[in-house]
């Protein structure tokens, strides 16, 4: 999980993410689930070629026996603009309805009435079985309201500018002085390494810093041990191994140290654990099972031996956060010297 978070902070992959979350909630959320398109009372100028003409035979036939040709008329407009070509396509197949009738109903449709019957009063006449016009009063209620559409477009959006400002433009604003690692990085240049030759121990293979600054909610590293000739003899590193209380950033209260020998079977952890860490009895009895808890002060030394290597952590420097948690059990920053030799042997 933590590797996936680094690389949104990428701000091309976090682009692509939310170009394609965008999309999987546009097209399946909203496009097929919430508000699918769903056709209803479709007009006959929407049916296939085929369809269209046998429509037509039966407005034809129907014409032939009502003799209502402004109904005839009402069918034959619904046909739209193709109308024409789809009557030359009637009279070119088999259809039902006889030549007289045809004839009519061409007449018909070539002298539209326009006029509508009106009685002594001059109000309108209603035939009996008259198809009412369509109007927009009969459309209502058959699909999502436009402005419900708009919302939620608008809401998609909002949803879309925030995850981006927060992916890629939040993560560009860094607090003064730089960010955690830059300010970690700064640290390791700094301190001092330390002489194990004036202390009369031998140089060691390999000798790294690390820091952790409060904020790096990602720490893991992690460094390659190789032999003065160039050999692979293993790996070292340090990670959080326990973290406490809520919110960002995390409040880590304990480290884990590791040693990785290529001639061991199994990887030798050691947990830094701070003084409010190491003096609960619930959080020790929980962080021993990762390996053996160490209460880490400045200066304190931490020795980790495989079948071939040993390794000695010492603390560099170390602070602990202020705020409502409990007095030193969340560092603010850690910096320890890790110092590896060829085990000696017995």
């Amino acid at each position: 999980m933590d590797k996936i978070l680094e690389q949104l902070r990428n701000p091309k992959i976090a682009a692509a993410v939310g170009l394609v979350v965008g999309l999987i909630i546009g097209l399946f959320v909203l496009g097929w689930g919430l508000w699918p398109v769903e056709w209803t009372d479709a007009a006959p100028s929407h049916l296939r070629d085929d369809a269209k003409v046998d429509y037509l035979c039966m407005a034809i036939q129907s014409f032939g026996k009502d003799q209502r040709a402004d109904l005839a008329l009402q069918r034959w407009q619904e046909l739209g603009p193709k109308a024409a070509d789809v009557l030359i396509e009637v009279n070119s197949v088999n259809c039902p309805a006889s030549q007289a009738e045809l004839m009519a109903f061409q007449t018909v449709v070539k002298s539209p009435v326009t006029a509508q019957p009106t009685s002594a009063a001059g109000l309108p006449v209603t035939t009996p079985g008259a198809a009412e016009p369509v109007t927009p009063d009969k459309e209502e209620g058959k699909g999502p309201s436009p402005v419900l559409l708009i919302v939620a477009t608008l809401a998609v959006l909002g949803i879309g500018a925030a995850l981006a400002y927060n992916l890629v433009f939040k993560n560009k604003r860094q607090p003064a002085g730089g960010t955690p690692v830059s300010r970690a990085q700064e640290m390791n240049r700094a301190a001092e390494r330390t002489d194990f030759q004036s202390e009369g121990q031998d140089q060691p293979v390999a000798q790294f810093m690390t820091t952790y600054m409060a904020g790096d909610d990602l720490y893991d590293d992690s460094f390659s041990i190789d032999s003065p000739s160039g050999e692979f003899l293993g790996e070292c590193g340090v990670g959080i191994s326990e973290t406490i209380g809520v919110g960002d950033p995390k409040k880590v209260t304990a480290f884990e140290v590791w040693l990785f020998d290529k001639n061991d079977i199994q990887t030798i952890t050691k947990v830094l654990m701070s003084t409010h860490a190491f003096n609960d009895p619930a959080i020790n009895q929980r962080l021993a099972s990762k390996g053996e808890p160490v209460l880490v002060e400045p200066g304190t030394k931490v020795l980790l031996e495989t079948a071939t290597l040993t390794l000695e952590a010492r603390a560099v420097d170390l602070g602990y956060g202020s705020g409502a948690l409990p007095p030193e059990s969340n560092f603010d920053r850690l910096t320890l010297e890790l110092a590896v030799w060829p085990r000696a042997k017995a």
